[in-house]
């Protein structure tokens, strides 16, 4: 574990539906912020990314910073966020168990 503190943001897409038939501003948003997620992983940060696959997912990004603060900060940085695309909430979090080589 790292000693930073951990922390999760789940999002949801602002408009109903969109995951099925995205306009091309929200494709390019959430280009976007897949570039975020592999940007804050090369960084280090990010720990892990996924959505869930069903026709109204949601997403989770799981990352490391030092406190709420700079964690809100991380969240808020997310162009699909700033952007609209999502809704966020940001929790604490700590991994418990993991597979090897996860965290």
């Amino acid at each position: 574990m790292s000693e930073h503190t951990q922390w999760l943001y789940r999002i949801v897409p602002a408009r109903p539906g969109m995951a099925q038939d995205p306009t091309p501003d929200e494709a390019a948003l959430a280009g976007a912020h897949f570039d975020y997620l592999v940007a804050l992983q090369e960084r280090g940060i990010l720990i892990l990314a996924g959505r869930t696959q069903e026709p109204e997912p949601f997403g989770i990004a799981i990352f490391e910073a030092p406190d709420e603060a700079a964690a809100r900060a991380v969240t808020d940085a997310d162009p699909a966020i700033a952007g609209g695309l999502f809704l966020a909430t940001l929790h604490p979090y700590r991994v418990a168990v993991a597979r090897d080589g996860l965290i």
